[in-house]
Order: C-alpha cells, then structure tokens, then sequence
C-alpha cells in the first residue's frame, strides 16, 4: 500500500474579538501560548503556533480579532487580520452559537468574498447550547457565505476538536515539515512573558484600562548557576489616573499581577522567576507608530 502523502500548511484563525480564537488555538496545541481573557482585543499581534502529528503539520496563526478600528493600534490590527487571510491555506472562522448575524460578522463576510482560500467555519461554545439547535445555527450562516466546511465545537471543553483537525488537513497540500516535531511556537520567550502579564492586568483590572495598557520587558537574565530568571518589565498605560489604578492602594493591585504572571511565566521557562514590575504612563502611546513599534507591534507588517 502506497505510504500517506505528508501534508503541512498555514491556517489562520479569525473572527470578532473574544469569540474563543486563542483559547481554541491553545487547546489544539496543548499548550498555552496566546492569551485568553473576556476583554475584546487581548491578541494583538500575529501569534504563531504548530502543531503536528504522524501525517502533516498545521501552522497556525492566531490573529488580533477583525473589528472597526478606533485608533492606529487597532487600524495595525485590522490590517494584520485582513492580510494573513490571503496568505494561508485555509481560513478558520470562528463565531458563537447564534442565529443573529450581525454587522459585525457580515463586515467579515464581505472580507472573505475578497480571497479565494478555503473558509470552514467554527461555530465555538456549542457546551452552551442545547444539540438540536445547532443545525438551525449551521442554515443561518450558510446563507451569508459559501463555506468549504462546517465544523461545531467547544474550545473551552476540547469537544469535536479532533473533526476539526482532519477536517483542515482535508484542504491542505502536500508539503514538507517546516517545523520539527517539538515546536509549537515561533514566538520569543520574552514576547510570551509580557503577554502573560498583560493577559494577568487585563483580568484583575477594570473595564476602561486594559485596552491602554503595553508590557515591556526591560531585563529578562538567567543566573550564573541556572537557578532562577531575573525578569523586570514595565507595564504601560495611557494616563495617570490608570497608574493609580494598576498599582493598586499600598501596591495590592500590582503585587497580585506579579504573583499571578510570575506562577504562568515559571510554567512556561520551567525555572523559578524573580519577577520586579514598574508602571510608566506614556499619554497616547496607541497612537504613536514609534511606541507602537517599541512594544512589540511590527508597523512593518502593515
């Protein structure tokens, strides 16, 4: 019996912010790489995650979620989305159980119309609808696009997310190993670290904050004899009314960020982490190509 060509591809996730694109990206890994939290645009940058087994090789890139921008950060983000859809081999679309389709959703179906990849959708969080009802959620959205696929599924319980992987190597083509079998990102370790603190402040702070908020890492040094990283980052924010806020009174706030970054970053390098943050107001920094560019978001994309 002729040997199973090996398939290997690119494969973008999109969809309105907090529909479940990194949380679902993370389970399909096994790991967590992208940050997850209830505040609309947490991905901001293009993460790029792999996963493999015997037959091929899936490359995913996790994008900022597709929306109306209201500044030159989010025009950065937008645009990141946009573009990586026609750079792939298959597009991912992941929307929630609904028979609403609202202008949100249709501005990405007129998107789509502009690219000629392969689109299956993901209908996520089916673990909070009754089964009976999907199918009428499956008829709503065949109406407003040709779809190559659709496929239920749960990210936050892990149920059918084995279908959705043969599914996607269904529309991929033969192809070499890009990566070796034991990467599963081709993000720097210091890139995840701030997004880890940054997805700790978007949790444990309120509402109006986290979209003006940055991490920086100033400093990031393994001791002499292995036993622990010295890690020392900044987090950024737009006024000084936020520092106030992100500090915390008596620092109680800004501790608790520490202590709940400083456990996932020790999981993440497999080492213990001495972990110092400092809060820098940078009025307007969305704004400004040069800050942007300072924070990790690379305008050389756009």
């Amino acid at each position: 019996m002729k040997k199973q060509e090996y398939k290997s591809g690119f494969v973008t996730l999109i969809g309105r912010p907090n529909v479940g694109k990194s949380t679902l990206m993370n389970h399909l890994i096994g790991q967590k790489i992208a940050i997850t939290s209830d505040k609309p645009q947490t991905t901001r940058n293009r993460i790029q995650t792999v996963y493999t087994e015997e037959g091929g090789q899936i490359i995913f890139l996790d994008t900022p979620g597709i929306h109306k921008a209201k500044n030159k950060l989010g025009e950065y983000m937008v645009s990141t989305a946009e573009r990586t859809m026609r750079e792939v081999d298959v597009v991912l679309w992941l929307v929630e159980p609904t028979t609403f389709i609202g202008a949100g959703e249709r501005h990405i179906a007129e998107q789509l119309l502009k690219v000629k990849t392969p689109v299956i959708l993901v209908i996520n969080k089916v673990d909070t609808v009754k089964r009976e009802e999907i199918l009428k959620y499956i008829e709503a959205y065949k109406d407003i696009y040709s779809f190559a696929d659709i496929v239920p599924v749960s990210a936050l319980k892990g149920e059918n997310t084995k279908e959705l992987i043969r599914t996607i190597f269904k529309y991929l083509p033969q192809g070499p190993m890009y990566y070796d079998e034991d990467t599963i990102t081709d993000q720097p370790e210091k890139q995840i670290t701030a997004e880890l603190i940054r997805e700790k402040a978007l949790r444990l702070l309120s509402d109006e904050i986290p979209h003006g908020i940055a991490v920086a890492i100033d400093s990031m040094k393994e001791r002499k004899d292995g036993s622990m990283m010295d890690i020392d980052a900044t987090i950024v924010c737009e006024r000084d009314s936020h520092k106030g806020i992100i500090i915390g009174k008596n620092g109680e706030k800004l501790k608790q960020i520490g202590m709940q970054s400083r456990r996932e970053i020790e999981n993440l390098l497999d080492m213990k982490v001495n972990l110092k943050l400092w809060v820098k107001v940078k009025k307007d920094w969305r704004d400004s190509d040069f800050l942007i560019k300072n924070y990790g978001y690379d305008k050389r994309e756009i």
